[in-house]
């Protein structure tokens, strides 16, 4: 690589790039492959699902299918897919040319396909994938886990030091390179959500990290962390995975928040409302996440003390939570509204994040917890707020930021039709699901007492339905990118009313988020 040879062609360009749109774009289309091969295993979830009874599937290949479709949404969808908003748009806000260590942005993209690999890879290993579930609680995952189990824990580790050195990397890029006047809270909140991300992910991610080592040693190496024959104790794990586990969630949660600050006020034509307390909620949801792991852990007998405390600490998120949703609300208020697909996205988004809020409250009532724990009621709960939550507030970023990306205008009738099958598609799959739980059906089980057939036949229904939204969405990226119309950055946005809107004239760091002038 010594002499300078003009710009790399072909595969050399994507394999040693150190340019940050370069890598956010190979983040983009990873995490996609990544939520089609998670969607892949849900939809084999839902074939089985579809009436009582075994029709397709053995029980232990169900079990791996539930296990590796959360692990490959997760860590391989969902994570990866913000990294790439983060690596395209942060630069770009901030006025930075560049991430502040492009080299390292390009080794810990690169690690991540190779993690997913040998994750992948399991499935054809002697013994299976891994079974037993994406929490991997001891002992399941450590006595009478498959010989693929060491091979599930390398891929954790490395998918590990990917985020760990793409947050260094994005906390370093904020801290330093700032353009003149880009003081901290100028910064537009996509921005803001990130940097908190980004040191939520290097505080748990060794977390986990030591959770997967102390698995690694249980199995190979006679240590008794989690064994109580050894001394060990299999709640340790709950309480180590769930440390890293709580805050995971908010760290897929968050940047999907600061999407939806950007694309709210865009189509609102008016600024964000209450801009410095979204920067004080979300560093309190930050902060939050790390006291109230042992939620997820009420029926492991724990003192009643304890109960009452996680109780009270998990109830205390919904205000700053509160705050951000009727700041979104208030923007919109008496704003010219127009509704293009971003905006549909986003609407959605503070709609079904609510509903998956208000169910996540009901779970933090400890007594209530009880009844709800490991049935289908929780599995409804955290799809509204991953799937609403996290992938709405993706896709709203994606049809946001595309004609900035791609200098081509995607088709907003394809884009609206994405929207509205996906929307319908998602509902009909998941809200069933609370009325499935609440009657008591478990979840993670391949077959159910019949009392639950209509509503897992609809569930199964809808999730056909939202698995075909995603075809679609893919083919309306493809089809912008290659015949999609030519935007100019004077006139981007055409609202839906004939207005047309120009944005101010760029500054260094000029994005979408600053309010647009109407003509």
């Amino acid at each position: 690589m010594g002499e300078h040879h003009g710009p790399a062609k072909g595969l050399s360009r994507w394999l040693f790039t150190t340019n940050h749109k370069d890598i956010g774009t190979l983040y983009l289309w990873f995490s996609f492959a990544m939520f089609i091969l998670g969607g892949a295993f849900a939809m084999i979830i839902r074939a089985e699902l579809f009436q009582p009874g075994m029709q397709l599937v053995d029980p232990n290949f169900f079990n791996q299918m539930t296990t590796m479709h959360g692990l490959v949404m997760v860590f391989g969808a969902i994570m990866p897919a913000f990294v790439g908003l983060a690596n395209w748009m942060i630069p770009m806000m901030i006025g930075a040319p560049d991430m502040a260590l492009p080299r390292m942005n390009n080794w810990s993209f690169w690690i991540l396909p190779v993690a997913f690999g040998i994750l992948a890879s399991s499935l054809f290993m002697e013994g299976g994938a891994p079974n037993f579930g994406w929490t991997f609680y001891a002992p399941l995952s450590t006595t009478y886990a498959p010989e693929s189990v060491n091979y599930f824990i390398f891929a954790v580790h490395i998918m590990g030091a990917s985020s760990i050195m793409g947050s260094i990397n994005i906390i370093a890029t904020i801290v330093n390179l700032r353009a003149p006047g880009m003081t901290y809270m100028k910064m537009p909140l996509f921005v803001w959500t990130w940097f908190i991300t980004a040191f939520l992910l290097v505080a748990v991610m060794p977390v986990l990290a030591g959770c997967v080592t102390m698995m690694l040693m249980d199995i190979n190496f006679g240590t008794s962390f989690f064994s109580a024959a050894g001394g060990g104790d299999p709640v340790l794990f709950q309480h180590i995975f769930w440390f890293f586990g709580h805050p995971e969630v908010y760290i897929i949660i968050l940047p999907a928040f600061g999407v939806i600050s950007e694309v709210i006020p865009t189509f609102s034509r008016k600024p964000l409302f209450g801009y410095s307390s979204m920067v004080y909620a979300s560093a309190s949801i930050a902060f939050l996440s790390f006291v109230v792991w042992a939620h997820h852990m009420f029926t492991v007998g724990m003192p009643i003390a304890g109960e009452l405390y996680f109780m009270y600490a998990t109830m205390l998120i919904a205000v700053p939570t509160g705050v951000k949703v009727f700041n979104w609300v208030t923007t919109m208020f008496k704003g010219a509204i127009t509704f293009e697909t971003p905006m549909l996205f986003a609407i959605a988004f503070v709609i079904l994040f609510t509903i998956g809020g208000f169910t996540g409250l009901m779970l933090s009532l400890a007594p209530v917890d009880f009844q709800y724990h490991d049935s289908y009621f929780v599995v409804a709960h955290f799809h509204y707020v991953m799937v609403a939550g996290a992938i709405f507030g993706m896709s709203a970023g994606v049809y946001y930021w595309l004609p900035k990306w791609t200098g081509k205008m995607y088709n907003e009738t394809l884009a609206k039709t994405h929207f509205w099958v996906g929307f319908i598609g998602f509902n009909v799959t998941f809200f069933p699901q609370h009325f499935a739980g609440l009657a008591g059906m478990p979840r993670r089980i391949p077959d159910y007492a019949l009392q639950f057939a209509d509503l897992n036949m609809m569930s199964s229904i809808g999730a056909f339905v939202y698995g075909f939204s995603q075809l679609l969405f893919l083919f309306v990226v493809i089809q912008t990118i290659r015949n999609g119309k030519p935007v100019t950055d004077a006139k981007v946005w055409e609202g839906a009313n004939g207005l047309e809107w120009t944005l101010p004239t760029p500054a260094p760091y000029h994005t979408f988020s600053t309010p647009p002038t109407i003509k």
